[in-house]
């Protein structure tokens, strides 16, 4: 209880400050290109189902206001699986520097992995990223997916990972 009170305070929290700092976002990101992001990590970070979790996410260059779209899918190594849609945004600090806020709803099937509660679940993620000269990230992170107590029961998992976003076109 306490963790998902924790958890909840700190999305409140990361809200607040990706609208406090989203004009601070440098001018040359407009010139961003889509990516193809792959990302691998631990899964189940806080609880005793871990796994190994592999990603691969779409993330469109287009962007509303300041919301960029992205598609995904997730594995793990006990058969879990989402797809899911959602919205980011990227947030510059400096030329180098890229802090990209997430958030995405989708759908869970467990296989042999953890069972979330259902198969309505939602991804909320931070990622920080080195940008190189040719626009590639290379960054770390961290995921919570939950159900939003839509069902009885949301435990939730966490997840740490690396990424790698490759980016399509110029």
């Amino acid at each position: 209880m306490r963790f998902r009170l924790l958890s909840g305070c700190a999305a409140a929290v990361v809200a607040c400050m990706l609208f406090a700092v989203a004009p601070a976002a440098r001018a040359d990101d407009k010139d961003d290109p889509s990516f193809l992001t792959v990302a691998a990590g631990y899964h189940d970070l806080f609880d005793d189902h871990d796994a190994f979790e592999g990603r691969l996410e779409y993330r469109f260059k287009n962007k509303f206001w300041i919301f960029k779209p992205m598609v995904g899918v997730l594995a793990t190594n006990d058969s879990a699986v989402m797809g899911y849609a959602g919205v980011l945004v990227d947030i510059y600090f400096g030329r180098r520097w890229v802090l990209t806020p997430s958030f995405a709803p989708g759908l869970y099937r467990e296989g042999d992995g953890k069972d979330l509660g259902g198969s309505i679940e939602f991804k909320s993620q931070l990622e920080l990223s080195y940008r190189f000269d040719n626009r590639s990230r290379l960054g770390v992170g961290i995921s919570h997916i939950s159900n939003a107590s839509i069902y009885d029961s949301n435990p939730g998992t966490e997840t740490v990972f690396l990424t790698y976003s490759m980016p399509l076109g110029r």
